[in-house]
């Protein structure tokens, strides 16, 4: 299979699985073990928002992201979505599709050291915005 040839869906698909196998460990790791509480440990980092807010920083950054990455999440946040976004504004349910998409094309291409880098990178992102909205 080459990750090259595939839809942002089917990357975001792949993407999506492999972003919520790392939170689901970083949310056990901070020595929760209730499965209500894991659940909603995990809720900011894997809902669009989150995803967005996590993406738009990247975007934002100037040669954070490669060029080929910026396509792989471009083919995932421009996908035709046969589904309607829960709770999450359009705009934020296309781009966590592309952070997916990136994410996805990242495993699939085994380039597993920038995936787990930019996972690393979102989780920390995601948890100081939590910090500085609840300090606001």
């Amino acid at each position: 299979m080459n990750p090259e040839q595939l839809n942002g869906a089917a990357l975001a698909y792949m993407g999506d699985a492999i972003y919520e196998t790392y939170v689901r460990a970083h949310v056990l790791a901070s020595g929760k073990t209730q499965a209500n509480r894991l659940h909603r440990a995990a809720i900011k980092y894997v809902e669009a928002a989150g995803q967005a807010y996590a993406m738009q920083a990247w975007i934002a950054q100037e040669d954070f992201l490669s060029d080929q990455e910026i396509d792989m999440y471009r083919r995932g946040r421009n996908h035709k979505a046969n589904t309607k976004a829960k709770n999450a504004s359009i705009q934020d349910y296309r781009q966590a599709t592309g952070f997916e998409a990136l994410l996805g094309w990242l495993f699939l291409s085994q380039q597993e050291e920038r995936l787990s880098f930019l996972i690393h990178d979102a989780i920390e992102r995601i948890e100081r915005r939590g910090q500085d909205e609840s300090k606001a």
